[in-house]
């Protein structure tokens, strides 16, 4: 028995060791990544509007929602920002690279689905709270008391974004501008965005629970 033990102790000591391994791994994956190289031009295309330095802004947040992604496991995370999702729709399209990409930084494909297709009409609202929360802890910023957004939050407004998504610090002037002149912050429940789910193995350590609701629209990810 006392060799079983030992043994069982051993056996879960690797597997903790080789998780803490394979998160490092994957985030150091994602940071040396060269997204702007790969896929500048095509963004310079789709977006003309934006100067190389705006473009660079855009590739520095999708990096951020790869982190999100990366942290979250298998929760569903929305992409608050529609400038990073144009960017992410172009990563999609080099096909192999993308799913090679995936095995490497989340450990399998992260899908990106239109938000009617998602398992119920909560999902997207919870995945954009979970964002909220995910983002804040990385730039160690309170999410209930914010002082400033978090850069995947604050782009669009900030490159001047059409048809972005839009969200302030102050819930007064959210609540009472005019339809559609913003979101929120500190309240996150309602919004819009594109979500994606994947499958990391470092789950659960921003004490995100992800069971609350909301509404939601735009795109998601999912099985």
């Amino acid at each position: 028995m006392g060799k079983l033990l030992i043994a069982g102790l051993l056996a879960l000591a690797a597997l903790f060791f080789w998780r803490h391994w394979s998160r490092r791994q994957r985030a150091g994956f994602l940071d040396r990544f060269p997204l702007q190289s790969l896929l500048d031009r095509r963004l310079a295309v789709r977006r003309p509007e934006l100067s190389a330095a705006q473009r660079e802004e855009v590739f520095a947040a999708l990096n951020d929602y790869f982190h999100l992604c990366r942290q979250a496991g298998r929760r569903l995370v929305a992409m608050p920002s529609q400038a990073a999702d144009d960017a992410w729709h172009e990563f999609i399209l080099f096909t192999r690279q993308y799913d090679r990409f995936c095995t490497r930084a989340f450990g399998r494909f992260l899908h990106h689905t239109p938000a009617e297709a998602m398992a119920s009409p909560t999902q997207a609202g919870e995945g954009l709270k979970r964002a909220w929360r995910l983002a804040c802890a990385r730039e160690r910023i309170d999410p209930k008391s914010p002082q400033r957004l978090p850069r995947l939050f604050a782009l669009d407004a900030a490159l001047g974004i059409a048809g972005g998504f839009v969200y302030r610090l102050d819930c007064l002037a959210a609540s009472g501008g005019a339809a559609g002149s913003g979101y929120c912050a500190s309240h996150i429940g309602c919004g819009s965005g594109c979500s994606g789910d994947s499958a990391g193995t470092d789950s659960g350590s921003n004490g995100d629970s992800g069971d609350d609701g909301g509404c939601g629209g735009g795109c998601g990810g999912g099985d």
